[in-house]
């Protein structure tokens, strides 16, 4: 069991002190069901805990569309299974739910969509949450020291900051909700060019009093918000600030990155040239590559010097689950650890050939991220019912595998993160930290703005490849590309990235592409949920739904 230092995540939100809302109207409810403020809040380490650690309670979850990663259907599975990344075949009688999983591969989701609506939610309620701590931090500012009161109020804005980016990231144009005390007529969608501004500036106004910590390990600011964290943030906006800054993006009209000028530090910079500044201010930090690429996702990944931003895992201390390795492996292979399994995600044709799967010339990191053809767990072949050995099959994935003989066994399965053996709830509550951001992300990030802007990404690509032995390949678009596929399998960034190309199309398996060209531009952000524009009747659909 892990040695807890960090006071911030009771084992459970507390629903005490702060009310769960429901919020298609983006704004809280009255406060039910609490203690006074006045007994919460009779010092500075209880209005810190109460007012603004409760809010990393919400980062990770274990109810389907709760947390950034972890569990089903949010924003995890919007940003995967969109892809040609991965996905969740029809197998039979499994896994059809009513066409949900198919929809988001073949890019038919719907504004009436329980599992967006909840999504939707959930950020909100988090960005609303964040504006009740603020509203708190000022009501009782007199507990506080300034220096107190600063870093927690720049704190709690960048917190909020990185769930508006998650929503915008998905929604494109959207509310915009500032105060606890905001009523709903005073509440107005804003242009995703005036969403990006609003984030960048919330981050940069933040970082000077945020610590220059790490977030990933053992200590007072173990999976807190940090400077590091935020500048991870501010290089994904800089790297995106073509397609943040496109309020019409149906007609691929974007504006030049190397022409949109941001300052970082004092310098004025252009969008590539901001993002590889805040790459650099991460090497500075001393983050950099682990000799071991999977000693990232291991059980104990507390110590990484790779990882970046997390969310805290441990099976007797957090509520919080990673339900990915339940999901994807054959009941089999999941018995043959002492659990249950589900059967369902695998790897799209697209990504197995990707990685080279069956020629000469497979990458490294195919062993790493999946398991594939025969299984053995402790070094003997896993059975299945019928004595025949359990084996993957990586090229027979369909949509619907109903009629296919690998309806049970198509497609290679999730690995990279390391099983705990000691896991409870059948595996859904392991040690391993979840990674939602590291410096590999970071070096690819850098090589890819330094090409657009013109320079050489050559040092940084190389760096990723030979940490693997893979030999060096020329830093083009199209190989970094590539690269983000394999490095950062099964960790929620294809849709960003596909996007970024112009490459977000849906059905990848099934038609091919057009240059890159997308037949359904639209879907590159999603329909606001029907009950948001039902309560709060100002919000206007996104162009196509």
């Amino acid at each position: 069991m892990k040695t807890i230092i960090s006071f911030l995540r009771p084992l459970a939100p507390l629903t005490a002190v702060v009310p769960l809302l429901m919020l298609s109207a983006c704004l809280s409810e009255n406060p039910r069901d609490r203690i006074d403020e006045k007994e919460a809040y009779t010092s500075a380490s209880n209005l810190y805990t109460n007012a603004v650690g409760t809010l990393y309670n919400y980062i990770g979850g274990n109810q389907q569309s709760q947390g950034l990663q972890g569990t089903y259907r949010g924003v995890y599975d919007y940003n995967t299974f969109t892809t040609d990344e991965a996905i969740i075949p029809i197998r039979g009688g499994d896994w059809y739910d009513g066409g949900f999983w198919q929809d988001l591969y073949l890019h038919t989701w719907k504004a009436s969509d329980g599992a967006l609506e909840d999504t939707w939610n959930y950020l909100y309620k988090v960005i609303t949450l964040c504006n009740k701590a603020l509203a708190s931090l000022d009501t009782y500012r007199q507990l506080t020291t300034d220096a107190q009161y600063n870093a927690w109020t720049a704190e709690t804005r960048a917190l909020r900051a990185m769930f508006y980016w998650y929503a915008m990231d998905m929604w494109g144009n959207i509310p915009l909700v500032t105060s606890a005390s905001q009523t709903l007529d005073e509440t107005k969608q804003v242009k995703r060019s005036e969403m990006f501004n609003f984030i960048v500036s919330e981050l940069q106004d933040a970082e000077p009093y945020l610590a220059n910590e790490r977030s990933n390990q053992f200590g007072n600011y173990y999976g807190r918000m940090t400077r590091p964290v935020a500048d991870f943030i501010l290089a994904k906006l800089m790297l995106n600030a073509e397609v943040y800054c496109d309020d019409d993006w149906t007609d691929w009209q974007r504006p030049d990155g190397s022409s949109m000028t941001f300052t970082v530090d004092g310098q004025r910079l252009n969008a590539w040239q901001a993002c590889i500044a805040y790459c650099d201010k991460l090497e500075a930090d001393g983050y950099q590559l682990e000799d071991s690429r999977l000693f990232n996702f291991s059980v104990n990944n507390e110590t990484s010097r790779e990882n970046i931003f997390t969310i805290p895992l441990d099976k007797t201390l957090y509520a919080a689950q990673f339900q990915y390795l339940f999901r994807s492996r054959h009941y089999a292979h999941g018995g043959a650890y002492g659990t249950a399994s589900e059967n369902g995600s695998c790897a799209t044709i697209a990504t197995v050939k990707a990685y080279g799967y069956k020629t000469d010339s497979v990458d490294a990191r195919w062993t790493q991220d999946f398991y594939s053809d025969t299984v053995y767990v402790d070094g003997s072949t896993i059975t299945l019912d019928d004595g025949s050995p359990l084996v993957y099959y990586p090229l027979e994935v369909e949509v619907n595998l109903t009629y296919s003989p690998y309806i049970r066994t198509a497609g290679a399965r999730m690995a990279k993160y390391e099983v705990d053996r000691t896991a409870y709830n059948d595996g859904k509550n392991p040690d391993n930290d979840i990674v939602l951001f590291r410096y590999a992300d970071v070096l690819l990030m850098r090589a890819e703005a330094k090409v657009r802007n013109g320079e050489s990404g050559q040092a940084d690509l190389d760096a990723i490849r030979q940490r693997v032995g893979m030999p060096s390949r020329p830093a083009t678009l199209s190989n970094i590309l590539a690269e983000r596929r394999m490095e950062l399998m099964w960790e929620g960034w294809r849709r960003n990235d596909l996007i970024r190309y112009g490459l977000f199309t849906g059905a990848y398996d099934l038609r091919p592409q057009l240059d890159g060209e997308a037949k359904a531009p639209y879907t590159i952000v999603f329909p606001i949920p029907y009950r948001a524009r039902q309560t709060n009747t100002s919000l206007r659909q996104n162009t196509g739904y």
